[in-house]
């Protein structure tokens, strides 16, 4: 199908692709200050921005967003300190273009050099999260990188704020303020020219729920980067602790349940099940958790309800969970060889070889023993900050850092060698 792109989508390529060259030389020190300031404008604009999420968040409200959705749409006063917190970090990491990967001498006396290199132009098409406007700016600029922002509609009024703190920051420094740039239009036909203007972007990276992250992987010709759906399970081994099981499966049902790091599914060794699920349900109650299970779990639990197949492979971004009672380690393997997207997945066990086998057998990018999966966050893992959580296994896999965000080249020096 041929597409027909909009004059302005262009222009903003050609223009993303003129600052790509400049920013891939632009210095170390230089990356420092311009993040930094973009931090200070962050938080000298706080009152605008706030103001501008403030009708975001009134127009969602009143076309039925979900609560946990605008949990995740919303900035306070502790969101806009963490992102300009995470700027600063940001500024503070190791450029990733600062030194040569590797470097040797072959045997016609030429010297190799694997050198790091910006990806160039990355568009990042993302949901309700306006925070992700400042983390991916911050990321992709100190890997040298141009960013085009695709934010979602129930949240452009904080995206054009932030955004316009930060190109006051670029302007600055001298910086080309085409360096980072947002569209503004919500027409849902730009999203699909973005994700085929081949000639101008590099690389895309799409974050949000799973409708999102399918029509970017199934309609995109950019090479796109795969973030994850969180379909995370936690599995109580049967020789699991109760009081440590309940604390880490709570910490990652209730703490943020609107996050993809939150546990979606809980299955449960039948012999612990029998000594503390009833127990482990109460409490999940009192937190506000919806319960779905299967007969097994039902009779343990008399408030939960009945869980459909659907719901054992859906990422819930709510206070809901799914819960099976499983009969052994394996079929708890199966059950998440069966459903998991990849993401996190988690076991609670005090028996050493269980947990080994756990972290051998699991193919996700994350896995855990004895704690809780919200730990998978780029910032918790020293990133400074996340560009999203790659469930793919190509270029990168889990949080996504700096290093994510590069490519490499091959240089080569000689003397007047020439190939016999």
């Amino acid at each position: 199908m041929t597409v027909e792109f909009s004059e302005k989508l262009i222009d903003m390529g050609k223009q993303a692709k003129e600052a790509a060259r400049f920013l891939r030389k632009a210095t170390t020190l230089e990356k420092k200050k311009v993040l930094n300031l973009m931090a200070d404008s962050i938080e000298e604009n706080a009152e605008k921005i706030k103001q501008a999420n403030y009708q975001d968040v009134l127009n969602a409200r009143e076309n039925g967003m979900a609560p946990a959705m605008l949990e995740r749409l919303t900035l306070d006063d502790k969101r806009l300190k963490a992102m300009a917190e995470g700027l600063r970090k940001i500024a503070q990491l190791e450029d990733p273009l600062a030194q040569a990967n590797k470097q040797w001498k072959n045997d016609n006396g030429l010297m190799i050099t694997q050198r790091p290199v910006p990806l160039g132009v990355i568009g990042i098409i993302y949901e309700s999260r306006p925070n992700v406007t400042a983390d991916a700016t911050g990321l992709c600029l100190k890997a040298g990188n141009v960013v085009l922002l695709r934010g979602g509609k129930e949240a452009i009024a904080s995206n054009e704020a932030i955004v316009e703190a930060l190109h006051m920051a670029l302007e600055e420094v001298g910086f080309p303020k085409e360096s980072v740039q947002l569209i503004t239009n919500p027409d849902r036909q730009l999203v699909t020219q973005l994700m085929q203007m081949n000639d101008y972007v590099d690389c895309l990276i799409p974050r949000g729920g799973a409708g999102l992250i399918q029509n970017v992987v199934k309609n995109a010709t950019v090479p796109v980067i795969e973030t994850g759906v969180g379909n995370v399970h936690i599995y109580i081994h049967e020789s699991a602790d109760y009081e440590t099981a309940r604390d880490i499966v709570l910490n990652a049902k209730i703490q943020r349940p609107s996050v993809c790091n939150a546990v979606e599914s809980l299955l449960v060794d039948q012999a612990f099940a029998e000594r503390y699920l009833s127990s482990l349900g109460n409490a999940l109650y009192d937190g506000n958790v919806e319960l779905v299970g299967d007969e097994k779990v039902r009779k343990l639990i008399p408030f939960a309800t009945v869980a459909h197949e659907e719901e054992y492979e859906t990422e819930f971004l709510d206070l809901k969970l799914a819960i099976k009672v499983v009969a052994n380690y394996d079929e708890a393997i199966q059950h998440i060889e069966k459903y998991s997207s990849g993401h996190s997945e988690a076991i609670i066990t005090s028996d050493y070889q269980i947990a080994q086998d756990f972290l051998n057998d699991i193919d996700a990018a994350v896995v855990y023993v004895n704690a809780s999966t919200r730990f998978t966050d780029g910032e918790v893992f020293g990133f400074g900050a996340e560009i999203g959580i790659s469930t793919q296994k190509l270029h990168a896999r889990g949080p996504m850092g700096l290093e994510a965000l590069t490519s490499y080249k091959y240089t080569i020096e000689g003397s007047g060698q020439i190939r016999e």
